[in-house]
């Protein structure tokens, strides 16, 4: 058994897990069809999780009491390795405990868990934060999963569209230099459809503060299909590279960027995590594969 890597399967499903970053890889139809993007070189990483912050930090520091820590865009965990806890045919589970690198950068102790699991048609993916300290632990969490796409060879890009569950009028969040600016905008998405297309990225991610929805589905004219669901996130991000590229990612997070105005306490962020010492947070994510038409 690999400690670098674990693959689980079932119902026609496989997945392949990596120890660092507790990062999926790999996410295969029972035809062996790949559905998520292999790391290219246009963007290097495939499903990375982030943590303790999504998006970016004014001046990429934390500040806490008095003191700043530098903090880069998405956190740390995604380039951590995290340690196995369990591992079966079917799942597995990973942990990341701070330590005395984490504690450079993030000075509060926790514990990061994540579970995989197949289940018939679909995989399951559970994050606990967890408060092992003495004093409160502010966080934010993200899941960054990018699909090829298309997700069958050689249909077109254009041919794709995302249909949320539910109508999402509401204006979208846009960055500067990644960070959140001040002024809503109007959104791209039309009822519950939003047609997909390299341009839409040309200003970055599109950013739902206040979806309606808690499932969205990645639907092309032919081939497979994916919904992707969530329980406990609150925004939602979407993103391809700017200028084109063959993935878009389907972001649940709880959190967001700092505004452009905002260099307080880390405490403070708008959307923040607050956990009391010996408490815990459960947040969800589902894949489910829909068989091609």
């Amino acid at each position: 058994m690999s400690d670098d890597l674990h693959t689980i399967s079932a119902g026609g499903i496989t997945a392949t897990i990596k120890a660092d970053g507790a990062e999926l890889c790999s996410l295969k139809t029972a035809d062996g069809l790949e559905l998520l993007w292999q790391a290219g070189p246009v963007w290097p990483r495939h499903a990375p999780w982030l943590f303790p912050i999504v998006g970016r930090l004014k001046g990429d520091h934390l500040h806490h009491r008095g003191r700043t820590y530098p903090m880069t865009q998405h956190g740390f965990a995604r380039d951590l390795r995290f340690i196995w806890l369990e591992r079966s045919a079917e799942a597995c589970v990973l942990r990341l405990t701070d330590d005395e690198t984490t504690q450079a950068r993030y000075p509060f102790a926790f514990h990061l868990t994540l579970s995989y699991r197949i289940t018939a048609d679909a995989l399951d993916m559970v994050v606990e934060i967890a408060n092992p300290g003495a004093e409160m632990l502010p966080a934010s969490f993200g899941a960054h999963p990018a699909f090829n796409w298309p997700l069958l060879p050689g249909q077109p890009k254009e041919s794709y569209r995302l249909i949320f569950a539910e109508a999402e009028p509401a204006p979208i969040r846009r960055l500067t230099g990644g960070l959140l600016r001040e002024q809503p905008e109007p959104s791209p998405i039309d009822g519950d459809v939003l047609l997909l297309n390299d341009r839409l990225f040309n200003d970055d991610a599109i950013i739902l503060d206040q979806p309606a929805s808690q499932s969205v589905r990645l639907v092309g004219t032919k081939g497979p299909a994916l919904e992707l669901a969530w329980d406990n996130f609150r925004q939602l991000g979407i993103w391809s590279k700017p200028g084109g590229a063959p993935f878009v990612c389907i972001e649940p997070w709880r959190g967001f960027a700092s505004p452009l105005n905002f260099d307080a306490e880390f405490a403070l962020k708008p959307g923040i995590l607050h956990m009391a010492p010996g408490a815990a947070e459960t947040l969800r994510c589902r894949i489910r594969i829909e068989s091609s038409n």
